[in-house]
């Protein structure tokens, strides 16, 4: 028991300190191996100590698209020094502001660590860095410039790592090579150049001081910006090479009184070098290096690359003098400092080749890569969007036409807003060509709607542009959130212009590593759309600047096969207020375009969107437009756009709706030319303008009595310009109104066979073009009898002349009227005079003596009274023949008259004769028969003339009324014969 008190007595009595010291020392244990684990667990991750990444740098060439060097990217020139060239001067001033211990530690500097420690402790982590040289060019090679733990263990792991694999001369050498002095510089031997003019065995003790303390912060101690800040710390740089005995201190004084300036190159913003060494070109530039980081791994400032371009340098610089100059276009004045802006990029339309870009009016002459108006600025499109969301998906998917009526009229949104027009106005039913050349925003929303907004979002998005979705109805006139670029524009418009195929816009064509690997690049190339549809959009695009009253016209250039759209954009009501917007003003202006070669879109506006475009400066990107594409096509021959198969052209009438085909009859003034696409051309033509077709005219009919046939005969005359296609219908109805033939004939005349003597029939002439026929010509033909028909029918005309003669002849219609309707009472009254002259004629026959020349002048008035009645000379006197026949057989009929019966049925033997010889073709007969009736004619002159006892004035006055009234008996008799069809066949008598 006491035992055990007493070891727990001198337990107790162990001292404080010792349990302390005991206590640190554990935790300094246990913090050593947490550490020791940390840093081999970050050392465990280090990269590899690639030879390739410590080889120093070599500046990215530029190549043009003919393989020309154009730019180096990188620094101007990057000079390799080696360390035998390396003057003392030049490494006492690095080791001394660097790392003056360089020769004696082993890549990590434990004495400077310790320091660094402390002062990280005590003034914040990263107050001051521990680095040697060694660890710098581990820095520079592999690691980034993040100020970590894991950076800095990765970072001393490979220092210590790297001394054992190089010599001290050659991490030295790596070290000079890789130091980054500004305006793009690398390497101490370029700087030398770049700032004095000078190899570094000629450096003064500034100059070298100047160039040992720019590392530190190139950008901040530049002589050309920072003049004050770089003497300062050239001043720190020559205190530290006296403090290290590597100059005395005279040597200090004297160069410290040394001005900044002296010795120093001059050179203004022009001259200096940010981005590359080149003659311009910094915006394609720009767009290179960006697409270089994208391609791959590569350091496009390091890694020495060759990269192939697509770069038209003529182009490029066409472009940057146009923005940069105010020869071409007379830019607006700068409004709240800002100036006027315009991006551009110009594309080659077969590929998507980059061929130019405008980054903006004097670009990147204050800054290195400065703000890319082509490409890095995202502005609603306005109308330029029309095409992509509106009509082109109408095509894709609804295979409209360009001649699709939409009717532009006051219109709603889904949310009761109400869109305008930019003229307020509203031109009700017009075709989705004119909506368009015309800019009208409904007919677009309306077209956006038909097609679909999902339809349109995909028919966008195979053009390069990712829209937000769903889209709205403003979206169809450019109202779309996340906004577009030049450069997206510029890809879409092209694809139109490409039969449809989309091309992904580069600028890189192939990249050269210095081992020798080649690098193909690969584009995104797709089909995007039908080629009628990329032609038919284009067509209507060429109207938007060929006609002098649609919107893009000031684009116009003259010859030149180019399609186009243009496109403005809005203030909001509360932007407008808020700013003090004037009214007609907008944020941003763009036109795009394209040609079979060349594709370029423009927008220009200011960068802050408060700042508007009023008036004409709205117009200025039409005319960078005209002026970049009059550059690029000057010495080029440019085809024109070539229509598929699948597209059709047709004229059409204008105001049809469904459109219809022009007819030869439509005014010019009246048709336009559209674009079907294959198999939805329209079929039916308008026949707003077209004329009925005429009637056939002079339809005559010969009876053959021998052959059973009729030979129909007509005339047809159509106006000059009335290119129809005509054939002729002839239908042939026996009495009582059956059909018993219909024909077709190309020809004006035809015969028509089996006709049966002793009928009548009707025949009927129709003129007909597809769809189309005329009023109807007819003509009678009676064969009851033989005789009679076989002279008479042969004469018969149609009813449609006889309607023209008769308004032509008022005389002869009053004869034909006479002669059909009262034939039967005259006929009575004529037979008892012509009885009555016969008894005079017998009982008086010496006056027969006495008048007989008077009688045969009277004979021949008869007859010109005849042929004038008729109009024709020969068929009267085969007209008159007929009525003396048919006069006589009245006569024979009376019992008291038997000789004048006997001459009457000779003359009627001899006529029936004659009149079947004239249906052979012989004239012969015409003359037997005129002496035949002219005999008869004088028989019954003289009759009249002794009956009445009058004087051979008075006889012939009443011969010719018998004459006249005997001819009238005659066609009654005919009419009696003819039946119902009484009166057609006096009017062909007539």
């Amino acid at each position: 028991m006491a035992e055990q008190k007493s070891r727990m007595e001198r337990r107790k009595k162990k001292p404080l300190w010792l349990k302390l010291f005991f206590l640190i020392l554990l935790l300094g244990l246990a913090g050593l191996l947490t550490g020791a684990g940390v840093f081999a667990y970050y050392a465990n991750q280090a990269p590899p100590l690639n030879e390739k990444d410590l080889v120093d740098p070599a500046a990215s060439q530029i190549l043009d698209k003919d393989g020309n060097v154009v730019a180096a990217i990188g620094n101007k020139k990057r000079e390799q020094v080696n360390y035998d060239e390396i003057p003392g001067l030049v490494e006492d001033a690095i080791l001394a502001t660097e790392d003056v211990r360089f020769y004696e530690h082993f890549g990590i500097d434990p004495l400077r660590l310790g320091g660094a420690i402390i002062a990280n402790i005590t003034e914040g982590f990263g107050s001051e860095g521990a680095s040697t040289l060694t660890q710098q060019v581990i820095k520079r090679s592999f690691l980034s410039s993040e100020k970590s733990l894991k950076r800095k263990a990765q970072e001393a792991w490979l220092a210590v790592k790297l001394e054992q694999e190089y010599s001290k001369q050659e991490i030295f050498e790596m070290y000079v090579n890789k130091i980054y002095y500004s305006d793009n510089i690398y390497g101490i031997a370029t700087a030398a150049d770049y700032y004095f003019d000078k190899e570094l065995d000629e450096l003064t003790l500034p100059q070298a001081a100047l160039l040992a303390g720019m590392p530190q912060s190139p950008n901040g101690y530049n002589p050309y910006d920072h003049p004050e800040r770089a003497k300062e710390r050239r001043d720190i740089v020559l205190s530290l090479m006296e403090e290290h005995d590597k100059i005395t201190h005279e040597e200090r004084m004297k160069a410290e009184k040394t001005p900044i300036t002296e010795g120093l190159v001059k050179r203004d913003d022009g001259e200096r070098t940010y981005l590359s060494a080149s003659d311009g070109y910094e915006a394609f530039i720009d767009v290179v290096i960006s697409e270089v980081d994208a391609i791959g791994d590569y350091n496009i400032y390091e890694d020495g690359l060759k990269i192939h371009t697509t770069l038209d340098p003529d182009a490029q610089s066409a472009i940057e003098d146009m923005l940069n100059k105010e020869d071409a276009i007379d830019y607006p004045e700068d409004k709240d400092g800002q100036p006027f802006q315009a991006g551009i990029t110009l594309l080659d339309t077969k590929n998507g080749a980059i061929r130019a870009v405008g980054g903006g009016r004097n670009y990147a002459k204050s800054t290195k890569r400065a703000f890319n108006f082509a490409t890095d600025t995202s502005r609603q499109p306005g109308s330029v969007i029309k095409p992509i969301l509106a009509y082109g998906p109408a095509i894709e998917y609804k295979k409209w036409s360009t001649a699709h009526i939409v009717n532009d009229e006051e219109f709603e949104y889904e949310n009761g807003e109400e869109p305008h027009n930019w003229d307020g106005k509203y031109k009700g039913e017009i075709t989705i060509r004119e909506a368009l050349w015309d800019s009208r925003n409904i007919p677009a929303i309306k077209t956006f709607n038909e097609a679909g907004h999902e339809n349109a979002a995909d028919f966008a998005k195979k053009l390069g542009l990712n829209l937000e979705e769903p889209l709205m109805e403003s979206a169809a006139i450019g109202g779309i959130s996340k906004g577009t670029s030049p450069l997206q524009i510029a890809g879409a418009y092209a694809a139109f212009g490409n039969g449809g195929t989309y091309n992904e816009p580069y600028t890189v064509t192939k990249i050269e590593q210095r081992d020798g690997k080649t690098l193909e690049t690969n584009h995104e190339s797709h089909q995007a759309m039908e080629d009628y549809t990329s032609y038919m959009v284009t067509d209507m695009l060429k109207d938007v600047i060929k006609k002098p009253e649609a919107t893009g016209y000031k684009a116009n250039i003259s010859g030149l096969p180019v399609a186009g759209k243009t496109g403005t954009t809005n203030y909001s009501e509360d932007s407008v207020e808020k700013y003090n917007i004037p009214e007609d003003s907008s944020p941003d202006s763009w036109f795009a375009g394209y040609t079979t070669d060349y594709t370029a879109a423009i927008w220009t506006g200011y960068q802050d969107r408060k700042n508007p475009l009023t008036g004409n400066e709205k117009d200025i990107a039409k005319k960078i437009f005209k002026h970049v594409m009059a550059n690029v096509t000057e010495e080029k021959d440019t085809e024109d756009f070539k229509k598929p198969d699948s597209v059709v052209e047709k004229k059409i009438e204008e105001g049809t709706n469904p459109p219809k085909l022009a007819s030869s009859f439509t005014p010019e003034d009246k048709i336009s030319t559209e674009l079907f696409v294959k198999g939805e051309v329209p079929k039916q033509e308008s026949d707003e303008f077209i004329p009925e077709l005429p009637a056939p005219e002079g339809l005559s009919a010969d009876y053959d009595k021998d052959k059973a046939t009729v030979q129909l005969d007509w005339d047809y005359e159509q106006n000059e310009d009335d290119d129809r296609e005509v054939h002729f219908e002839v239908e042939a109805s026996a009495e009582g109104g059956s059909s018993i033939t219909d024909k077709e004939t190309d020809e004006t005349e035809i015969t028509i066979p089996s006709i049966k003597s002793g009928e009548s029939y009707t025949f009927t002439v129709r003129a007909v073009s597809e769809e189309e026929e005329s009023d109807p010509a007819s003509i009678v033909v009676d064969t009851d009898t033989e005789e009679e028909d076989s002279t008479s029918n042969g004469d018969n005309q149609s009813s449609s002349q006889q309607s023209e003669e008769t308004d032509s002849d008022g005389e002869n219609e009053e004869d034909s009227s006479s002669s059909s309707e009262d034939g039967n009472k005259e006929e009575d009254t004529e037979n008892e005079t012509d009885n009555q002259s016969e008894q005079e004629n017998e009982e008086e026959t010496t006056a027969e003596n006495n008048s007989d020349q008077d009688t045969a002048d009277q004979n021949d008035d008869n007859q010109e009274d005849n042929s004038g009645a008729t109009g024709e000379g020969s068929e009267n006197e085969e007209s008159d023949e007929e009525e003396n026949e048919e006069e006589q057989d009245s006569d024979s009929s009376d019992e008291s008259s038997e000789n004048s019966d006997e001459e009457t049925d000779g003359d009627e033997t001899e006529s029936s004769e004659n009149s079947n010889e004239e249906n052979n073709g012989e004239n012969e007969s015409n003359n037997n028969e005129s002496q035949n009736t002219n005999a008869n004619q004088d028989s019954q002159a003289e009759n009249n003339n002794d009956a009445a006892g009058e004087d051979p004035e008075t006889a012939e006055e009443e011969n010719s009324q018998g004459e006249s009234e005997t001819n009238q008996s005659a066609d009654a008799a005919d009419s009696d014969n003819t039946g119902e069809n009484g009166s057609d066949a006096a009017d062909a008598e007539d």
